[in-house]
């Protein structure tokens, strides 16, 4: 039989599958310095709701909404209020949270009430809603797919930021008659900034903070990462027809705990992805990886990738007849950053550790913007320190709350 992948040696197509499996992990799970591969372990999936799971034992009140996107997609949502209920009768503007890669809504509530961000802006009296993009496991509809579909994995990031983000938008706006909040983190602000350069989808939109914000990849300095890109690993995967990267699968869990017992220590990749998390709270690994990493297609990951290579910002690259039939144009077209509206009041919190969301890529992305976004450098801080650093309230929320009562206050004034 003829190998399926004929640009890689047959002898080392374990070893490359297995790789490519750890980096997804270590990138996106939120787990730190790990000992080998004893805690790479599969975990049981939350088997209820996440309200259920995570949000109402720690006394906030929660109820479980969907929406549905205009390609059919089933996105799940949470809606969170104050434990107090002096606060929650005098409930704020709603505030939609966007996840990064590999997460999903539960990653804003992983850490006590004084260090979440979704409880703490529910504390301060602000409508919480967390969603769940689609193959996440809160999001696994579809009004005629099936997950078992390779059609229902047919997307990348691109879809989410024009069908999932407007989709969660549109159904918050609807129920609670007001623009919105956002906050995104990682692939939420790459999806975030693609969103606001689409009129209909920005005039939802109040204000945004973003957390590590990513337009640009092409200065990401993570060594590990970039090896995999050179690799082509995302296409291997494509070529094999894996569809769905499901880190909790038996097949992945298995690969990822051979490549630490095999081929790499892993005690300290996730710095040598995500660069040095300053404050990360390590003595939590066991219960992140409770929750995290959820699924998410190839082809999303062959997006980014294709990102970092050509150093562009742009739809997903298809191959020139494709695009020609999809766009109109031999290469896919730019998400033009200098269309989002001066008008839009923005936040932006960045790290000098961060080896993913690059300064350099940074500075690049705000030259393209016409508007001036309020800015809060942190020297020492990395990728998942923005998420999960116990020091996240003081160095980061408080500020970003501030931010949002300023907004609400000049909208009352208006």
């Amino acid at each position: 039989m003829h190998s399926p992948f004929p640009a890689l040696p047959t002898a080392n197509m374990r070893r490359y599958l297995a790789v490519a499996a750890l980096f997804t992990v270590f990138v996106l799970s939120c787990a730190d310095e790990f000992a080998g591969g004893s805690n790479i372990r599969r975990r049981k999936p939350p088997a209820t709701s996440l309200c259920a799971e995570l949000i109402r034992p720690a006394g906030y009140p929660c109820t479980e909404h969907i929406a549905e996107t205009k390609d059919g997609y089933l996105i799940g949502l949470q809606r969170v209020s104050a434990r107090s209920v002096s606060i929650r009768r005098s409930t704020g503007q709603p505030v939609l949270l966007l996840h990064g890669l590999m997460m999903s809504g539960d990653a804003w509530f992983l850490d006590s009430p004084n260090e979440s961000l979704g409880f703490i802006l529910a504390d301060h009296g602000f409508d919480v809603w967390a969603g769940s993009v689609r193959g996440t496991r809160w999001s696994r509809g579809h009004v005629f797919l099936s997950d078992k579909d390779k059609e229902f994995w047919d997307w990348s990031w691109q879809e989410l930021a024009l069908y999932d983000l407007p989709g969660m938008a549109s159904y918050i706006s609807n129920v609670t008659n007001s623009k919105i909040f956002l906050v995104g983190h990682s692939q939420g602000t790459i999806m975030s900034l693609a969103a606001f350069t689409q009129p209909d989808i920005v005039s939802m939109i109040e204000a945004a903070a973003l957390l590590s914000p990513i337009s640009y990849l092409d200065h990401i300095t993570a060594k590990f990462a970039l090896k995999l890109v050179k690799l082509h690993i995302d296409e291997a995967f494509l070529t094999l027809g894996m569809h769905e990267l499901n880190l909790k699968s038996n097949l992945l869990t298995w690969l990822l705990d051979m490549v630490c017992d095999e081929f790499i220590n892993c005690g300290d990749l996730l710095t040598s992805i995500t660069g040095k998390n300053c404050c990360f709270n390590r003595s939590r690994v066991d219960f992140y990886l409770d929750y995290e990493p959820h699924p998410t297609s190839t082809k999303n990951f062959n997006h980014l990738f294709q990102m970092i290579r050509h150093g562009t910002f742009k739809k997903y690259d298809y191959g020139i007849w494709k695009n020609l039939n999809l766009y109109g144009q031999r290469t896919p077209p730019n998400f033009d950053l200098s269309k989002i509206p001066k008008s839009l009041p923005l936040w932006m919190a960045y790290g000098g550790n961060d080896a993913l969301a690059d300064v350099t890529d940074f500075r690049h992305m705000l030259q393209e913007l016409q508007c001036k976004p309020e800015l809060l450098y942190l020297e020492d801080y990395g990728h998942i320190d923005f998420l999960l650093s116990v020091r996240s309230k003081e160095d980061i929320y408080d500020k970003m709350i501030e931010f949002f009562r300023s907004q609400r206050e000049f909208s009352s004034s208006k």
